[in-house]
């Protein structure tokens, strides 16, 4: 299938394809032999799989990182935890592989990053609603009459 088709098919655009294309998280399909990209369904599945993981919290380049052991997941979801791949498994540690860093430190290095910025808002929202809260003494003369 053609470019927007495939596009259709996973739920993104043709614009996104060449985009993942570019940054290493699909390998270029075969093309016609008027140049246009040519997408099976391994190409949906593997497509599928990126959004997924974009969609969890990982960025274009996380993914790229393990761009590589995609394939190792089977199918357009993930695997439970502890199977090889991105999501982090035995023998998948940080510094594996092909030398980018393994699926579980990408994993852990964003919910590190998920986790401070959870922590940067939670911090952000007290100090404002410290801010804006009523002084005591109001509050508790109103709650008397």
């Amino acid at each position: 299938m053609r470019i927007g088709d495939a596009a259709a098919a996973a739920g993104t655009t043709p614009r996104a394809l060449r985009l993942y294309e570019q940054r290493g998280l699909l390998l270029p399909p075969p093309r016609t032999s008027s140049g246009q990209r040519e997408y099976g369904p391994r190409h949906i599945a593997r497509i599928r799989l990126v959004r997924q993981l974009l969609a969890l919290g990982l960025t274009i380049e996380d993914v790229a990182r393990c761009a590589d052991r995609l394939d190792l997941l089977e199918g357009d979801t993930l695997p439970p935890y502890g199977s090889p791949g991105c999501s982090g498994g035995a023998g998948d540690e940080s510094g594996g592989g092909s030398g980018s860093g393994g699926g579980r430190g990408i994993v852990q290095r964003r919910i590190a990053v998920l986790d401070a910025e959870i922590a940067r808002l939670t911090d952000l929202r007290d100090r404002l609603a410290s801010a804006v809260a009523e002084p005591p003494s109001r509050a508790q003369s109103r709650s008397q009459t």
